[in-house]
């Protein structure tokens, strides 16, 4: 498959770098006309939880939970190998990777730039990215690169699934290790919130539509309505977000770049880990690149929204989740190429077979 194939990606997402970069000037210039008065809507709360920004959260995340099948957990059994790799690298490697190379650069290398104070909001945030791996855009990236489409989604199912019971236990341990005080009502309320809700509701949205209307229609005219909600209310979000930060970012222009660096580091080793790891244990092709491809990116829907409820808007812990919206498409799109000009010939497998 041609690597400079887009049709998958709609205009938004094809896009989402700009949007971003767009959104971060929009931000900043409006955190510098408003001043003060921007404060009214960080007031919004409820039980520390932002009631305009969950809002939005919400917008974000429900349709990705729309394309979650999880009848297709009943093919696991079928090839397992795949799906355990998934898991190892997901929550048994990047978890931990994460934490490493954000202490690495926030505590000791960027020590003579950053306070302890900041080090560790820093450092939590990237955290929160690193216990959120990837789920519906997933699906786009495993199309680039001419993934099992069947065998991604019981990967993602997999995936969503683990996060409802791993992501609370894995952010508190890894948070309580660099010595931060955790609210777990917050974190609780935040993954009851931002996963649970939303994906009973994409659940049953799913089962009560294909039922009535059938699988194709919902697929080719019902989900690609949610397309532009999901990316344009992350985009307003990430506008109000750089309006709290924009101060700081002005202060300190460099701080975006110091952030995106061992983002793209931990990446890019991820990346390598799954790829050559699952060459190694002998995945084919079209199951390799996805779950290499899950291992790289981020949720990063929902690492925004804890990090802005445990943290706040104003927060470095959000900046560092925004920071890793804003480098995920161009590093993405740039491991789709590496995957379609590495591609290997080994047995493939399929759950169609």
């Amino acid at each position: 498959m041609d690597s400079n194939n887009n049709s998958a990606i709609s205009f938004f997402e094809r896009y989402l770098t700009v949007w971003v970069l767009l959104c971060i000037g929009v931000g900043i210039g409006l955190g510098a006309i408003m001043g003060d008065q921007i404060e009214v809507l960080s007031d919004l709360t409820y039980y520390q939880v932002n009631i305009p920004v969950a809002i939005l959260i919400w917008l974000m995340i429900y349709p990705m939970m729309l394309q979650i099948d999880f009848s297709s957990l009943k093919e696991i059994g079928r090839s397992p190998k795949g799906v355990v790799w998934t898991v190892v690298i997901n929550w048994l490697v990047k978890p931990f990777s994460m934490a490493f190379f954000a202490w690495l650069f926030f505590d000791q290398l960027y020590s003579a730039w950053l306070s302890p104070e900041m080090a560790d909001q820093y450092i939590a945030g990237a955290i929160i990215l690193g216990a959120a791996p990837c789920t519906a855009m997933v699906f786009v990236w495993s199309y680039l690169s001419d993934g099992d489409p069947n065998y991604t989604l019981v990967q993602v199912s997999v995936n969503d699934l683990i996060i409802l019971v791993a992501f609370i236990p894995i952010v508190g341990l890894l948070l309580g290790i660099t010595n931060i005080e955790i609210p777990y009502n917050t974190l609780i309320a935040s993954v009851v919130t931002f996963v649970v809700i939303p994906l009973a509701g994409g659940y049953l949205t799913h089962k009560i539509m294909v039922g009535r209307k059938g699988k194709e229609w919902y697929t080719k005219k019902f989900l690609p309505k949610f397309e532009p909600v999901s990316i344009s209310a992350l985009l307003i979000t990430l506008v109000l977000l750089f309006a709290y930060q924009g101060e700081r970012i002005l202060a300190e222009p460099f701080v975006i770049l110091f952030i995106a660096i061992p983002l793209a580091i931990q990446t890019y080793i991820i990346f390598a880990l799954a790829w050559y790891g699952g060459r190694w244990i002998n995945l084919p092709y079209r199951i390799c690149a996805p779950a290499s491809m899950i291992g790289a990116s981020n949720f990063f829907e929902l690492a925004v929204a804890v990090a802005i409820a445990l943290f706040g808007l104003k927060s470095g812990a959000a900046l560092v989740t925004v920071v890793g919206v804003l480098i995920e498409v161009p590093i993405m799109l740039s491991l789709v190429k590496f995957a379609n000009k590495n591609r290997y010939k080994k047995r493939e497998y399929s759950l169609q077979d």
